[in-house]
């Protein structure tokens, strides 16, 4: 795999090989472009932005952030965002990473799906929230160049990527649609689930148990 790819560097350590070990086993080849495309995204638009970030945290957590959509590391009854970030502590333990990087990876990783906070906390949570976004959403496309773009994507090709994300957001839940409650992953349940009717926040206030 090629180490430099539009004037990004691609994290060679230890732990940045075996996080790359751990997606291909039980990720897919459609997760392992995005995850990589991410970073690289991500950690571009912090170089222009001249922003100070671990490449290393920054990698991992691009790597991690959607394994909580794999059957390995999906629980019962939380976020896949949060079983993503859950499986990350847990290999930053194994490999004796201080406290606060772990915090630092996994509030990334939980939080990249959390629109208006992400932006606004920490720069590898930040960035990886912008990598994201800009491969998801096309959000800072005409912040790079289309050299940028298309050097990254000969690396890591999209395939299709539009036509085949959605529904591989929804495999990853589909067995849980409440955990969608309150953010953006509840569209994708609607455009998945015939008839479907999401937990309405107004609707759990005024039917609280509260007398009044």
């Amino acid at each position: 795999m090629m180490t430099n790819i539009a004037g990004i560097k691609i994290p060679d350590s230890r732990l940045a090989l075996e996080a790359q070990d751990i997606l291909k086993e039980h990720g897919s080849e459609l997760l392992w472009n995005h995850s990589n495309r991410v970073y690289l995204f991500g950690a571009l638009q912090g170089k222009k932005a001249q922003k100070k970030y671990d490449e290393e945290l920054l990698y991992v957590s691009a790597l991690f952030h959607d394994l909580g959509l794999t059957k390995q590391f999906s629980s019962l009854d939380k976020r896949f965002e949060v079983d993503g970030a859950n499986a990350a502590r847990q290999f930053l333990a194994h490999h004796d990473i201080d406290d606060a990087s772990i915090q630092l990876v996994w509030d990334s990783i939980a939080l990249h799906t959390t629109i208006g906070v992400a932006e606004h906390k920490e720069n590898e949570v930040a960035l990886l929230y912008a990598g994201v976004g800009l491969d998801v959403m096309g959000d800072g496309y005409h912040d790079l160049t289309n050299e940028e773009r298309n050097e990254i994507i000969n690396a890591f090709p999209r395939n299709q990527f539009k036509q085949n994300i959605l529904p591989a957001f929804f495999e990853g839940f589909k067995h849980k649609p409440e955990t969608t409650f309150g953010n953006i992953k509840s569209d994708v349940c609607a455009l998945f689930i015939p008839n479907y009717k999401a937990k309405n926040f107004c609707e759990c206030v005024l039917h609280s148990p509260w007398s009044e």
